[in-house]
């Protein structure tokens, strides 16, 4: 007599949230500064959802992942961005090498007025990677970042990021790789990407955020 026996299902491998063939299909730019834009970096329909498990923060700036609640569809996205394939492929569009350098990920929901100042990255970090989760933005130029030829002036802009849903814009730091955004005051997603040069830079930046949080809360300042 034949005995049944019972198999178990192979676990189903989990699929990516991050558009990965739009991020590798984005042609890589020079001018003024390595960088890469692209539209699709996440799919349409995971909107509602991602948006729905985002944290609830209060505070205007970023903050680091390690005072934040990971969960759903946000926490798939973070794995994403911490993963092997995310650094492989900016190092290879970027010209860089990201694969053995640590990364920091921060976390915007709000911006204040004052933010977006055109600025320079310090020497502390090599590359800068960008999603944004809005999924309207207003008219005008309010809020959308812009790469920049010099540290003058909004005049100097080389391309504009809309912070739309989906959009990925990731940039390599260099003596002259200037950006920022006219002022907006409100709601504005976006999840940051910050590759170190070594561990020491990620403790000290690391520390400096979240003493940033808690005067902020401290001194009650909004959104």
């Amino acid at each position: 007599m034949k005995t049944a026996t019972l198999t178990t299902p192979a676990p189903q491998e989990k699929q990516p949230v991050l558009q990965f063939d739009a991020i590798a299909d984005a042609r890589p730019e020079r001018d003024p500064y390595p960088y890469i834009l692209t539209s699709g970096a996440l799919s349409p329909t995971i909107a509602s959802a991602l948006n729905q498990d985002f944290p609830d923060i209060t505070k205007n700036g970023y903050l680091p992942l390690s005072l934040l609640n990971r969960k759903g569809m946000f926490d798939a996205l973070l794995n994403d961005l911490e993963g092997p394939e995310i650094a492989a492929l900016l190092s290879d569009k970027l010209g860089l090498e990201l694969r053995d350098k640590p990364r920091m990920i921060t976390v915007r929901k709000w911006s204040a007025g004052n933010d977006g100042r055109i600025h320079n990255d310090g020497e502390a970090k090599i590359c800068t990677s960008l999603i944004y989760l809005n999924e309207t933005w207003p008219e005008g130029d309010a809020g959308r970042l812009r790469v920049l030829r010099n540290k003058d002036s909004f005049d100097s802009t080389a391309a504009e990021v809309p912070p739309t849903f989906g959009t990925f814009f990731a940039f390599a730091r260099t003596e002259n790789s200037w950006h920022g955004h006219k002022p907006f005051t409100g709601e504005r997603r976006v999840i940051q990407t910050t590759w170190l040069r070594s561990w020491e830079d990620f403790e000290r930046k690391d520390k400096r955020g979240r003493f940033s949080f808690f005067l902020k809360r401290l001194i009650g300042s909004s959104y």
